[in-house]
């Protein structure tokens, strides 16, 4: 029997520490920051709203940016720029005293988060034993649903009860911390032949920011981010609507804790039986787990609900990704990672904004209904953009 790679090493520890607390910045002032600037400028629900999303749209424009240059400049480098602007926007929120100042920041802020967060996925893909990408990528993508039931919470209780800035001091300590565990990280970094190559290259090509390989399933996650960013964006406001605020308060944690508690399963099924053997269930779950959400009249229906979407999305995502970056060359995994949450952002992004408009028509039940209806139908997406190619290969071995 030959001994399993390590996976827990210095260097895996370190670059999922840096994304966790990059993402629960993310998060505590994607919830926070709409009522911020209500109260702190006096301006419409719109214009508040948009405080917080520009944040997405600046992510979305600067990855493929960062996918290309990830391969000239070399991970650790973009790395620590990356999350020196982060630190840098989370200082300068402090003397804003305008609402064009502040969609200025944010916007700036996204870039920064764009770049950084590229980065990570990148160097989690390099750290990572090839014979335990799927695991490690799952455990890896677990940083993100942590900061995702940690986030909001830390950012509502801190408005609460603390003072608003409270919110900025709390980002800018989590900003100081990743950049110092991002400089003592060992970073591998690609051949100096290729870089040189690649800086000889002046000529524009679409190839140069966008992986084609990872296209298929990152449009994948476009249509799904869409359907999950129902969850994030309304879930508060559904649940006030239902009567159960304080079940709703820790649905992300059952999210998480189920999603962690499963990660050991998931992981070696991937790496052990494909990937299909995961994405199936998973999407299934993800829909199953929206029309419990959408017909919740209790505080367990509500909670069980978290339980089975932070499996069924937590896996398909971290999955999905490992799906993105499995089959390119190691120079073009950086592009892999930006195409991927180039889409997912997008779907995001939009995801609120449209679904906005099907709220006023089929009310949150409604909404969480017609989620489950597109999760469904992910199931053929998945199996005519990337599930159908994978079966087919293991036929003909």
């Amino acid at each position: 029997m030959t001994k399993r790679e390590k996976l827990w090493t210095k260097d895996f520890i370190m670059v999922s520490t840096t994304n966790f607390l990059l993402f629960v910045s993310f998060y505590i002032l994607m919830v926070t920051l709409a009522m911020y600037s209500i109260e702190q400028f006096n301006v419409s629900g719109s214009i508040a709203g948009l405080a917080s999303s520009i944040f997405v749209l600046g992510a979305v424009l600067v990855r493929p940016v960062a996918g290309n240059l990830i391969a000239t400049v070399g991970r650790k480098k973009l790395l620590i720029f990356g999350l020196a602007l982060f630190l840098v926007m989370a200082l300068v929120y402090f003397p804003v005293n305008t609402i064009g100042w502040m969609l200025l920041i944010r916007f700036v802020h996204g870039f920064a988060f764009g770049i950084t967060t590229t980065a990570t996925g990148t160097i989690a893909v390099d750290v990572i034993p090839p014979s335990r990408r799927g695991e490690g990528l799952g455990y890896f993508a677990t940083s993100n649903n942590f900061a995702m039931a940690i986030g909001p919470f830390v950012g509502l209780i801190t408005l609460q009860y603390l003072s608003q800035d409270m919110i900025f001091v709390i980002t800018t300590g989590m900003s100081i911390i990743a950049l110092v565990t991002a400089l003592f990280m060992n970073v591998p970094e690609i051949e100096s032949k290729y870089l040189e190559k690649e800086k000889r290259q002046k000529r524009f090509k679409l190839s140069d920011y966008f992986e084609g390989s990872a296209l298929p399933i990152s449009i994948f996650m476009l249509i799904v981010g869409v359907a999950n960013s129902s969850i994030l964006s309304f879930i508060s406001t559904y649940a006030v609507e239902i009567n159960l605020v304080d079940a709703a308060s820790f649905f992300f944690v059952m999210y998480a804790v189920f999603l962690l508690l499963s990660r050991p399963v998931t992981g070696r099924m991937y790496d052990e039986k494909g990937e299909n053997s995961v994405m199936y269930p998973s999407i299934a779950l993800f829909g199953i787990g929206l029309v419990i959400l959408s017909q919740a009249s209790n505080g367990i229906f509500l909670l069980i609900a978290g339980a089975i979407i932070g499996v069924g999305f937590g896996t398909l995502q971290s999955s999905a990704q490992t799906i993105a970056v499995s089959t390119v060359p190691h120079q073009r995994v950086g592009l892999a990672t930006a195409t991927f949450f180039t889409f997912y952002d997008l779907g995001m992004g939009i995801g609120p904004f449209l679904l906005g408009y099907l709220i006023r028509v089929t009310g949150f039940r409604g909404l969480y209904l017609a989620m489950s209806v597109i999760a469904f139908l992910a199931l053929p997406i998945y199996y005519f953009l990337h599930g159908r190619k994978k079966a087919e290969v293991k036929q003909t071995a």
